[in-house]
């Protein structure tokens, strides 16, 4: 597995690398190959920082990340961030909803992990499969609700459109205004409870499915990731 991630990390930074590049050139030389090119340039750059984020945490600490967390991250920016964001990919229909699925899988996954980095092992080893599966759904959709007073304050302070209340410059009404937030809302649970389910179905056939999604002690200088 972690070829996969060593593939889909490089697809982040070459892909973004190359999309810096020609789309860079394209809007120099006055031709931008989609709508918004500069701010769309500074988000691919981003994403590339985000994608090493992990590697850097995980050295600054001297842990290693479960494997699940670092395949599920790369794939995620490469869907919201080059995919989605630079490419325009947001345009194909339900394409924001499974990200939303998607971002609250990996979410209730790294809860998972957080349980049980915080929590004494002998203690861990007795906690039950509801409880560990109930919170890795409430922390995944916790974190959903954050992501949505985000998009709320950069509509309300920026005049963005993130939470989809106007159609051009019409703005919405009724029932239609809430669409797509709560659309969002339900991804992310139903994306957390899948995550739940598999934790309970796994912790409950064999307590060691928790490894997992357990950081690991690093020595200091091995690279990242390592199994």
């Amino acid at each position: 597995m972690h070829t996969l991630y060593r593939i889909l990390y490089a697809l982040n930074l070459v892909g973004g690398g190359l999309y810096l590049i020609v789309c860079g050139l394209g809007l120099m030389q006055g031709h931008a190959y989609y709508p918004g090119q500069a701010m769309l340039l500074g988000q691919v750059a981003f994403g590339i920082v985000l994608a090493s984020l992990p590697a850097v945490i995980g050295r600054w600490g001297h842990f290693r990340w479960p494997l699940v967390i670092l395949l599920l991250w790369e794939a995620f920016i490469l869907c919201a961030v080059l995919l989605g964001t630079g490419m325009q990919f947001y345009n194909i229909p339900y394409w924001d909803k499974f990200l939303h699925l998607f971002s609250a899988s990996m979410l209730a996954g790294l809860g998972l992990a957080i349980f049980g980095a915080l929590t004494p092992s002998k203690q861990l080893a007795q906690t039950a499969p509801l409880l560990l599966a109930l919170f890795a759904v409430a922390f995944g959709t916790m974190l959903g609700v954050f992501w949505e007073f985000y998009e709320f304050s950069g509509d309300g302070l920026l005049g963005l459109n993130m939470q989809r209340y106007m159609v051009g410059h019409t703005l919405l009404r009724g029932r239609a205004v809430l669409m797509d937030t709560m659309g969002d809302l339900c991804a992310d649970f139903l994306g957390s409870l899948a995550l739940g389910v598999w934790c309970y179905l796994g912790v409950s056939r064999d307590r060691k499915w928790l490894r997992t999604f357990q950081f690991t002690k690093n020595r200091i200088g091995t690279d990242q990731p390592k199994r």
